[in-house]
């Protein structure tokens, strides 16, 4: 098993990461017969650059790629002397940099609404460092479409004046998301959406998910392979998407439409408050540890600290925040999806051809009941209250002047 068995549906990406860990390991094994002070060897024509910027929708394992590269840029397989493609997926290098513990490979993921100036430094100072393994400095940033406007200017400075072995590996959903002048110092390498088919058999060879079940959920999240995984494995997601898909049957009066409104945000909620009881808590207890507070939550805090603990607490309101914006942004894709499976049935597709199978009795009725250019006044309802969720719209208001809109038709 290679780093690259994970990433799914990328032939050309795949083809082209391997050709640069390939000529980054020649990069390596140069220097390192190098006399000292004979510099950096020459990069003319090399495949090899210090900053990428990968994209692609959600689902297409952007960031997934970005960590098998990272993964072959730090192989120490012996099998490389014998040449062998570096990527083997189970030397030491590949292993930690995989599981999150590699020295040389700093990733960040944030769980709140952007990503600061501060968090942003951090990464520059460690990208200054020379690698302890004398590989690469890799660092990973899995969602660069979060930066601030002041935390991309910090990094656009990193980025035009790269350290001699530090490699940036930045992921967004789009090339927009990104400022032009940070990607135009990178190389661009855009992925797509999985096939069904490939997600399935991934699923089904990689996680022992039962072949029918493992269809079932690709098919309903349209080649997502993370949603896909959470689904054969959650059925308790499973039974919250079906609540979801039931929604258009449940807005025939305005009643039903506040209700399903309500039902939804709630739902929301819960998710938040469920990732808020199973962190904050500890997160917390750290905290009043790491700053010297007897134990127990009603001791008092050392002076000076109160400021450091309400810091704290902002950040666990905002990943809050997240959490229900991004748990109401599935259920409007689910959404979104069950009106698409409508779409079809009314241009006069065959039933095959409808994503979220489960669901198909009520997309008939839907289907059978309205016309089509009701149906894309819905999926443009959908879609306004993604974007009023985006423009921090408060979401109980969106998600009812959705649900009105998706009875008027």
């Amino acid at each position: 098993m290679t780093v690259w068995d994970d990433v799914v549906g990328q032939p050309r990406t795949v083809a082209e990461l391997s050709a640069a860990a390939q000529d980054a390991d020649a990069l390596v094994a140069a220097a390192a017969t190098a006399p000292a002070g004979a510099g950096s060897p020459p990069t003319a024509g090399s495949r090899m650059t210090h900053a990428w910027l990968f994209t692609g929708p959600p689902g297409s394992g952007r960031a997934t790629a970005a960590r098998a590269f990272a993964a072959a840029l730090q192989c120490t397989s012996p099998d490389r002397a014998l040449g062998a493609a570096p990527g083997c997926g189970f030397c030491d290098g590949c292993h930690t940099t995989l599981i999150g513990t590699h020295a040389d490979v700093e990733s960040l993921r944030t769980d709140l609404l952007s990503i600061g100036v501060k968090e942003t430094r951090d990464l520059v100072r460690r990208a200054n460092l020379s690698p302890a393994g004398g590989r690469w400095q890799v660092i990973l940033m899995e969602d660069a479409d979060r930066l601030t406007e002041g935390a991309a200017n910090v990094l656009l400075k990193a980025i035009e004046e790269p350290a001699p072995r530090t490699v940036w590996l930045l992921c967004a959903p789009s090339v927009e998301d990104a400022l032009p002048t940070i990607r135009s110092r990178c190389r661009l390498l855009t992925l797509r959406t999985p096939s069904v088919e490939a997600v399935a058999d991934v699923l089904t060879r990689r996680d022992g998910v039962d072949p029918a079940l493992a269809a079932q959920v690709a098919r309903a999240t349209q080649g997502h392979i993370g949603r896909a995984r959470r689904l054969a494995a959650d059925e308790t997601a499973r039974s919250r998407r079906a609540t979801v898909l039931r929604l258009p049957l449940r807005v025939a009066d305005i009643g039903g439409c506040l209700r399903a409104a309500q039902e939804l945000v709630d739902a929301a909620t819960e998710d938040a408050k469920a990732v808020a009881d199973e962190v904050d808590g500890k997160e917390t207890e750290e905290m009043r540890a790491a700053l010297g507070a007897a134990a127990g939550a009603g001791s008092r805090m050392p002076r000076g600290t109160a400021g450091v603990m309400k810091e704290l607490a902002d950040r666990q309101k905002r990943r809050s925040t997240r959490t229900q914006r991004d748990t109401l942004d599935l259920a409007l894709t689910d959404l979104a999806g069950f009106y698409r499976d409508v779409l079809t049935l009314q241009l006069g597709r065959s039933p095959a051809h409808v994503a979220n199978a489960e669901a198909l009795e009520g997309i008939r009725q839907i289907a059978t009941t309205s016309r089509p250019e009701h149906t894309l006044r819905r999926i443009e309802a959908v879609l306004a209250c993604r974007t009023a969720l985006d423009r921090n719209v408060a979401p109980l208001l969106a998600v009812e002047a959705m649900t009105l809109s998706l009875r008027a038709g």
